[in-house]
């Protein structure tokens, strides 16, 4: 039977995840909620579906499976904790859009309220949801990458000082962290997500002249280098608009290993593989400077916009088949974990690039009742 869904936030983020309840088989989208009523009436009237305006007038209402959570905010996650901690304490699964929250201490609070109401709590980390990150996850678990050495990701909008306008609204101007807060959780879980949890990070955090010149205060371009638990190097270079990036476009994401490196260019479109010399793939001696020959394969989609059913769609499936929580994919404590890493970038920044270690993530205890191997 599928799951009755209602969905928190009608603003164009919650319409879209509203197109993509509509269209799955697993969910049945039964209301839509937003305290403006005009956007809540709208969306109602558009999906089919009844129109509310506030969360415990739904809660009441409906005999609702899922509440995913739409909502913005300050640094786009200020109005997330609220709706979420009411719906997991109504014994509700929770769907949140990134980032989990704009504050550290509500994303531990969410996670642990989580586990504590024994519900799945999961978050739109949808950038990892995608054939290509796919190909590349049986890179890694054919052996193909072998001893993880280092990770390297880009992703900003194209962009540049004659593109750049002042930002106008108030949930952005006056924050110097809108960027780090809003965008970088989805870079960090995708790292995390191919190479594991980070246990250092360095950070150097600044903004051009042209935002500098219209007292623009977002620290919008970001290096951060990293140290995963595994032994592996990482570097996120993120920015927002302010250049455009050359190879592998505006996200691309270059995992290399000891047997082999592939690279994903603009989230959906194609991962490239590359074997190492000696290998089965690559066993002729290269001459210095020569590279394998290497293995592209194309997605076949072009729209970024496709990441969004296939990601709430896993989340419909998690639940449909209750896996064990802490196998749930793209869950609050892997969104909590790519806070950490913010947070901690936040904290090296401000101490002139100093090295920190993240806060620990809360234990995984397993679930006592599931049948264990």
């Amino acid at each position: 039977m599928a799951l009755k869904v209602g969905i928190v936030g009608m603003r164009g983020i919650g319409n879209q995840h509203a197109e993509c309840h509509s269209k799955d088989e697993l969910a049945n989208l039964v209301a839509v909620c937003d305290v403006v009523k005009d956007r809540a009436d709208q969306a109602a009237e558009r999906f089919g579906v009844k129109a509310y305006h506030h969360l415990s007038e739904m809660l009441e209402a409906e005999e609702l499976d899922v509440v995913d959570i739409t909502t913005g905010g300050n640094e786009n996650g200020s109005w997330h904790y609220e709706p979420a901690i009411e719906a997991m304490e109504a014994g509700k699964h929770v769907l949140v859009e990134k980032p989990l929250s704009n504050d550290i201490d509500e994303a531990r609070d969410m996670v642990s309220t989580a586990a504590e109401m024994d519900v799945y709590l999961g978050c739109n980390l949808n950038h990892y949801f995608t054939p290509p990150a796919e190909r590349a996850r049986r890179y890694m678990d054919d052996g193909d990458i072998g001893e993880l050495m280092f990770c390297i990701h880009k992703m900003g909008f194209p962009g540049g000082e004659e593109t750049y306008s002042p930002q106008t609204s108030s949930r952005i101007r006056g924050f110097p962290y809108f960027h780090v807060k809003a965008f970088l959780t989805h870079p960090f879980s995708v790292m995390r997500h191919f190479c594991g949890d980070v246990t250092h990070v360095q950070a150097f955090l600044d903004r051009p002249a042209s935002r500098r010149k219209a007292g623009d205060l977002m620290l919008s371009l970001n290096s951060i280098h990293v140290r995963f638990q595994n032994g592996a190097v990482g570097y996120l270079l993120s920015q927002r608009g302010d250049a455009t990036f050359g190879l592998g476009g505006w996200w691309s994401i270059e995992v290399g290993g000891t047997r082999g490196t592939f690279c994903i260019e603009n989230c959906i479109e194609k991962v490239t593989f590359w074997p190492s010399p000696g290998t089965a793939a690559a066993p002729e001696k290269l001459q210095l400077g020569a590279s394998p020959e290497p293995v592209v394969t194309e997605s076949g989609y072009s729209d970024f916009g496709a990441t969004f059913p296939r990601r709430i769609h896993a989340f419909l499936e998690d639940v449909t088949n209750g896996v064990p929580r802490e196998e749930l994919r793209a869950s609050g404590r892997d969104a909590l974990a790519a806070l950490e890493y913010t947070f901690a970038a936040m904290e090296s920044a401000a101490d002139g690039g100093t090295l920190v270690q993240p806060e620990a993530l809360p234990l995984l205890k397993g679930d006592p009742l599931a049948q264990l191997d």
